[in-house]
């Protein structure tokens, strides 16, 4: 009996944990819709593994930052975060403008009528405040209560300073040599969190497939039919997001590589993002994609993918014009193109502070709505189907993450263009990572 069960185990373990995901995923679903309110009971497990991912985010996020500035100068910091910074707000700005157009086109909401509905928003904080928010004012409290901006911002600085320190002492004295076992322990403990993340992924079969049954079984398709309008525009605008913007111009165009294999080498980080919509639970997959499949260096991955799941919510934006859009044609209003660019505008710097949390977009939806004039009791009228919508627009994030990051590694020449999934091509990447550290 022991024989055969290992037998199967193996047989099972050698099927990629991207197709066991993604079929948790599509079975969850069938439950949930066949089974009907029963199946929340399956919630917990699918908390369990939300719960597991979130373990891991804030150490993954000092261990590899402070890694990344092992290899940085603070001018070499300056140039990749200049343009990591830079392309995430013309990659938002590009999301937010095809968001608009496709409603434009689709017009969602149209011939609706406004139901009486009530919702708690909460008063989006000023950019002033944003700003100060990501100085912490105790690191340790921001680490008990993962400010991720603060701990990035902290991590960041001391890591550096350490840099500047090793650089300015004699080659052998106790100092440089105490930085550098730092250094040789952050670079194990790395190691350690990426091997537990795959631990975590093996579990999350069966929390993705709880989750999806608890979902399904909870708002059936009745939602999904009332508003499927808003979200066939939604869908659209993220397929030409993702199609246009990510994998021609970036992939295709700026790096010069195949779509299709960086398909393959994120896919398990965007099945992950499909199927938990956060995308800082997201992170670890999203990091561990990066180092072992794309091949990028920790020098770029370690800074870039931390401050994108943060400020980087390409999709969340897009999600906000569409929003505006299907309010105005509930309210029976006609938005110019003045009003519009206003949306942009608006969306783009709410985005920056939006947290990569479920459905946090619930929050910043009331500034923009506000802003255009718009009534905000369609934010009440939509919460009921943005657990669905809302798994899209994370996916949308994490490939943009992902496909900045591979461009900006290009540039400075901190990509293995010849392993991992650009070398593998069809033949299918490793089930489970050799080495999550890159030589330089």
């Amino acid at each position: 009996m022991a024989k055969r069960f290992t037998s199967v185990w193996r047989r099972y373990r050698s099927v990629p944990i991207v197709y066991r995901i993604g079929a948790a995923f599509v079975l969850g679903a069938i439950v949930g819709l066949a089974v009907g309110p029963a199946a929340t009971e399956l919630q917990p497990l699918g908390d369990l593994f939300i719960r597991l991912l979130e373990m891991v985010i804030v150490p993954i996020i000092v261990f590899t930052l402070l890694m990344a500035t092992r290899e940085l100068s603070p001018k070499n910091l300056g140039k990749i975060g200049g343009q990591v910074t830079v392309l995430y707000l013309i990659t938002t700005a590009i999301a937010i403008g095809i968001g608009l157009a496709v409603s434009n086109l689709i017009n969602p909401g149209a011939g609706m009528v406004i139901e009486e509905t009530s919702v708690e928003t909460e008063q989006t904080p000023s950019i002033v405040d944003q700003l100060f928010a990501i100085v912490p004012a105790n690191p340790m409290t921001a680490l008990a209560e993962g400010n991720i901006l603060s701990i990035i911002f902290f991590t960041l600085i001391f890591g550096l300073g350490m840099t500047i320190v090793r650089e300015e002492v004699e080659p052998d004295s106790a100092v440089r040599n105490g930085i550098e076992t730092i250094f040789d322990v952050v670079d194990a403990g790395a190691e350690v969190m990426f091997k537990i993340v795959w631990g975590v992924m093996e579990f999350g079969v069966l929390g993705v497939f709880a989750l999806m049954a608890a979902l399904f079984g909870e708002i059936g398709l009745a939602v999904i039919e009332a508003y499927l309008m808003l979200s066939l525009t939604l869908v659209l605008a993220v397929g030409i997001q993702i199609t246009l913007v990510y994998l021609l111009v970036i992939v295709r165009g700026a790096v010069g590589e195949s779509p299709l294999d960086f398909i393959r080498g994120t896919k398990e980080a965007l099945i992950t993002a499909l199927s938990i919509r956060s995308s800082t639970a997201t992170l670890p997959v999203t990091m561990s994609n990066a180092d072992e499949n794309l091949r990028i260096k920790e020098r770029v991955y370690g800074f870039s993918l931390p401050l994108g799941a943060t400020v980087n919510m390409d999709g969340t934006s897009m999600y906000l014009g569409i929003v505006a859009i299907f309010a105005a044609n509930i309210a029976g209003v006609s938005l110019t193109l003045v009003e519009q660019v206003t949306i942009l505008l608006t969306a783009l710097l709410a985005s920056i502070g939006t947290a990569g949390v479920p459905s946090a977009s619930l929050v910043m939806m009331s500034a923009v709505l506000t802003q255009a004039g718009l009534p905000l009791e369609v934010i009440g009228m939509i919460a009921g189907i943005d657990p669905l919508l809302d798994r899209l627009r994370t996916m949308n994030n994490i490939a943009g993450d992902l496909a900045v990051t591979t461009v900006v590694a290009k540039w400075n020449d901190a990509i293995d263009l010849t392993a991992g999934v650009w070398a593998d091509g069809a033949s299918g990447l490793r089930e489970e990572p050799v080495s999550t550290t890159n030589d330089d």
